[in-house]
């Protein structure tokens, strides 16, 4: 058991749960792409409105070689297509935004110049939400360190947590409505298919019944 201040207890489990959701919601990642001499590479994340994104990207030198010149081209939009960050013939670079939209953000990479054969690596590194937060700088500035610093991380991470729960709610509520959406119109759909064959079925019938009457078979 673990306790805490307030006389207030956490068990082992709800620890855990906690810190599977800060690193859920807070995201801080290494991605190694690899990019072909011709032809692009995407990264994208789904996040929602008014968080902050930081990366950073290079050219990796591999087989020990680092006499290399080769570049690339990147470019960041958001879900509505929006530029965000567009740079060309570089081999590092870094780019930083708020969303100020809900969706998917994608990040493309592709080769501009490749002085030697083969695909070039690049490293991003990407993050977002709290693990964005420069934590170096609000310790100087509000001269805190040790175990209240961690504090402070603690409590943006469980903001944002509640943030990004509140933000699946909205999502969850959207496809519910969507769902219901379809739903009736499938139901409505089935109606008039069906309403459309009993009507053909009748049809069918009375013209049959008129045929016989004609060639007096009946």
């Amino acid at each position: 058991m673990f306790m805490c201040t307030g006389k207030r207890v956490m068990s082992l489990p709800m620890l855990l749960l906690l810190l599977l959701f800060i690193c859920f919601f807070s995201t801080s990642r290494a991605i190694w792409i690899t990019l072909p001499p011709t032809g692009t590479k995407c990264v994208s994340e789904e996040i929602h409105n008014n968080v902050v994104v930081l990366a950073e990207y290079v050219v990796v030198a591999t087989g020990g070689d680092q006499s290399h010149n080769s570049t690339i081209s990147v470019k960041v939009t958001s879900p509505y297509g929006n530029s965000l960050h567009h740079l060309e013939n570089t081999s590092s670079g870094n780019f930083a935004f708020t969303s100020r939209e809900s969706g998917n953000y994608l990040a493309c990479f592709w080769v501009t110049h490749n002085d030697r054969d083969g695909d070039i690596s690049v490293n991003l590194d990407w993050k977002t939400g709290i693990a964005a937060k420069d934590w170096d700088t609000v310790a100087r500035k509000e001269k805190i360190e040790g175990v209240e610093l961690e504090l402070r991380k603690l409590e943006g991470s469980v903001e944002s947590i509640h943030e990004n729960l509140i933000y699946l709610r909205g999502r969850e509520a959207e496809m519910r409505n969507v769902n219901e959406s379809t739903n009736s119109r499938v139901a409505w759909f089935s109606i008039m298919s069906l309403g459309i064959c009993i009507t053909v079925s009748v049809l069918q019938l009375w013209h049959l019944k008129r045929y016989f009457h004609k060639k007096k078979l009946i």
